[in-house]
């Protein structure tokens, strides 16, 4: 009978570890999900300067011809 206990606990504690392992996993899925968003939003930011910054050198190349 204790082994049969025993038993029953071991298979509950490997249980509660698969789940602490899907839960790592699923908080680790999270974490590259948002840094996906924040690295797309950066590049965003990037090409919105880098366009604006295209635009004055522009303007004041025209402005200098004048």
């Amino acid at each position: 009978m204790r082994a049969f206990v025993a038993i029953v606990m071991g298979i509950m504690l490997t249980g509660c570890g698969a789940e602490v392992a899907g839960t790592a996993a699923t908080a680790k899925a999270e974490e590259a999900r948002q840094a996906e968003q924040i690295k797309q939003q950066v590049q965003e930011q990037l090409d919105a300067a880098r366009q604006a910054e295209q635009q004055r050198l522009q303007e004041a190349e025209q402005a200098a011809r004048q």
